[in-house]
């Protein structure tokens, strides 16, 4: 018994070191907010399938052409319920531009998905990313969740970002932080 508290102990204390030591802000790879893709853009892999909530093969490739926001989230991740609101809001504004947001779940089963994307009402593809770890290290690291990347038209990784944006003001509500953080970028690619 007393094994297991000193190993949580340090466990606990390694975490503790590790987010005093990791930037926690809100961490943008790429350009500058509302700026373009860089010329020296990484290209995106987008040949994965993984499957949708019935079980249909969805290839990433058919989505090249549009501007994507591939998010990587978990149904237990509260910044990623946080963020999900704001993809909903996004891709309902902007699909008709060329926007597609495709939530990959890291971890969930499609029992878990199901209630969740209803309750949440996500109205864009929602993959199951189980067992699919080759998708996440092509766009890794990824150390934790949220991780939201977007790719140009053409297929460039233009953005990578960890966690939730900074809110601006102090009674600034959540959502409207995200939105407002990802709508600069989206426009400025669409």
């Amino acid at each position: 018994m007393r094994v297991r508290w000193i190993l949580a102990t340090v466990a606990a204390l390694a975490l503790a070191l590790l987010t005093l030591v990791v930037p926690t802000p809100w961490k943008t790879t790429g350009t500058k907010t509302g700026a373009a893709c860089p010329a020296n853009a990484k290209t995106a892999n987008l040949d994965f399938t993984m499957k949708d909530m019935d079980g249909k093969g969805v290839s990433l490739a058919d989505y090249k052409g549009k501007v994507i926001l591939l998010d990587f989230w978990a149904t237990w991740c509260v910044p990623c319920k946080y963020e999900i609101p704001s993809f909903v809001k996004l891709q309902e504004q902007y699909s008709k531009d060329g926007l597609q947001v495709i939530g990959v779940s890291v971890d969930d089963t499609e029992e878990k998905l199901r209630p969740f994307v209803k309750e949440y009402k996500m109205n864009y593809p929602v993959l199951q990313g189980l067992g699919h770890d080759v998708v996440q290290e092509a766009y890794g690291p990824i150390w934790g969740i949220p991780i939201s990347i977007l790719i140009s038209r053409d297929g460039k990784i233009c953005t990578k970002h960890a966690g939730l944006p900074p809110v601006s003001a102090a009674n600034e509500p959540l959502e409207k932080a995200v939105k407002e953080a990802f709508e600069a970028e989206i426009k400025a690619l669409l």
